[in-house]
């Protein structure tokens, strides 16, 4: 039977020890934050429940207080699964300084997993990881001394190798949704995505745990569209009602992200023509159409600018991570959700599908890159940032492309008269010998055959059997001093080096639309 609690009542079933699964996105998606608060506040005032073991698959918080920040104190926690770690510098100091244990794992593998926990099957198998950090032959997914080597490991099948990740008791999962009914049944109207909460659910629940769900409506019992419905109430035990839950960080709701009203394209803004609309015009210039492809986070979101402006979204099938397929994906804080979305759907699903080879193409951004191809995003020192879900998309998508300034740390550019100037340079080369963190692997792909591409704003990089191949560079760009004077290394340059479209360096569009007519 379903209880209706307050949050510091729910707080009070969280037990010494126990392994929790956490539900959320940047940006507040989906994340139950009274919940949060009201178990931190009684750590706070209490000491317990200490020595919790956590996992989450995406970024959880704000940077500073919430999500998973609610939970890094220390004595709190004893062990963290995270796929990203970027919003919570705090927990990114424990795991750091070695004063927890620490894994960051694939984030398709963490929601996936949660599946094969709800099933009692030994863990998920899959290639998944293969050649990156997460590969016990190099960490394992560790993040530090303090932790064990025990969730990964190597095995063969029919003589390929794969990935072994174990699984994990979950004792206790933290959803949120929209509208619970009397008996619990949670509807997600309002929300602007379905993350793996399901599949969180169920984990916790054939696990012998507890769900607890945060909701902003009560219902009637039996007035909830049953299709509506994303978790029966079989599996909810305690819910949670805050009357003042926002849909995301940036509003309390807009209709446009959760499929309730559809956005006029024309009232997106366009991207003015800066080093970030360059590189994200020469991703563009890549998708075909016909295309199902991936952007990524940061850097990589523009594109999704780019085809809009453009008039090519129409063309294309844009998917992000999170479940959503179709419209155009929102950017910053809340990337992970899309306005005008053809369809929602779980993301352990999305990641059925982009595992098995499902996506034409991706962008994603790009932080190290050394001279075999390999792509560093996930940590930089002290600093964890956490792959998220990079490592599946990036090992099964047809082609890839990684888009980034050519340095960081200060870097000023501007176009003028259809050229690229250097105003000032970044103080940190991000094409360095060695990357610090395989996140990528360059190796693996050309095993793979894929087709990769490292995109800057003044140059454009191509991965050969030998490694990174110089193909194109920008207009107004000195190829000594500008490229190859900031590189830890020395590329081949292909004997076709070519300047990069000019139409890319032009406030107009850059006809992208008749094109993509000339190829249907």
């Amino acid at each position: 039977m379903v209880q209706f609690l307050s949050g510091p009542q729910a707080a009070e079933y969280i037990k010494d020890g126990d392994s929790i699964a956490l539900l959320g996105n940047g940006g507040a998606v989906l994340e139950p934050r009274m919940v949060y608060r009201c178990i931190e506040e009684r750590f706070l005032a209490t000491g317990s429940p200490r020595d919790l073991s956590l996992s989450h698959s995406t970024g959880i918080g704000d940077k500073a207080v919430e999500g998973m920040s609610r939970f890094a104190h220390e004595g709190m926690v004893k062990r963290v699964i995270g796929g990203h770690w970027g919003w919570s510098p705090r927990m990114q100091q424990l795991a750091a300084e070695g004063k927890i244990q620490a894994y960051n794992l694939p984030l398709g593998v963490i929601v996936s997993q949660y599946r094969e926990i709800a099933a009692k099957r030994p863990g998920l198998i899959t290639k998944t990881g293969l050649g990156t950090y997460a590969d016990p032959r190099i960490d394992g997914g560790r993040l530090n001394l303090a932790t064990p080597n025990d969730l990964v490991r190597l095995i063969e099948i029919d003589g390929q190798t794969w990935l072994h990740y174990r699984p994990w008791q979950v004792d206790v999962g933290i959803v949120r949704g929209t509208t619970a009914d009397e008996d619990g049944n949670i509807t997600f109207e309002e929300e602007v995505a379905f993350l793996e909460a399901q599949a969180i659910a169920q984990a916790a629940h054939n696990c012998g745990g507890i769900v607890i769900a945060q909701v902003h409506h009560v219902a009637e019992r039996g007035s909830l569209d049953p299709q509506l419905v994303k978790i029966p109430g079989m599996l909810v035990d305690i819910v949670v009602v805050d009357p003042d839950q926002w849909q995301t960080s940036e509003g309390r709701y807009d209709p446009a992200l959760c499929g309730r009203q559809r956005k006029p394209i024309g009232s997106l803004p366009a991207m003015p023509l800066t080093q970030r609309k360059v590189i994200a015009r020469r991703a563009a210039m890549e998708v075909k159409p016909g295309m199902i492809f991936n952007l990524g986070y940061g850097m990589p979101d523009g594109v999704a600018s780019v085809c809009s402006e453009e008039g090519i979204t129409n063309t294309l099938t844009a998917t992000i991570e999170q479940g959503l397929v179709g419209g155009t994906p929102a950017s910053g804080d809340i990337f992970g959700a899309a306005y005008n979305a053809s369809a929602f759907v779980d993301s352990p699903s999305q990641f059925d599908f982009y595992s098995g080879g499902g996506l034409d193409l991706t962008c994603l951004g790009l932080a190290q890159v050394d001279e075999r191809g390999n792509v560093n995003v996930s940590r930089f020192g002290t600093t964890i940032a956490g792959c998220g879900g990079f490592i599946d998309i990036s090992q099964s998508a047809g082609t890839c492309i990684f888009c980034g300034t050519f340095t960081a740390g200060g870097l000023k550019t501007s176009i003028v008269d259809g050229e690229l100037r250097i105003l000032h340079e970044g103080h940190s080369r991000k094409f360095v010998k060695r990357v610090e963190h395989v996140t990528f692997s360059g190796q693996h792909a050309l095993d793979e055959e894929q087709t990769v591409w490292y995109v800057t704003e003044r140059c454009v990089f191509r991965l050969g059997s030998t490694g990174l191949e110089l193909a194109e560079i920008a207009p107004g760009v000195d190829l000594q001093t500008d490229i190859l004077d900031q590189m830890g290394f020395l590329p081949l340059i292909r004997a076709d080096l070519k300047l990069m479209d000019p139409r890319i360096f032009d406030e107009g569009l850059m006809g992208l639309a008749h094109q993509a007519e000339a190829l249907r």
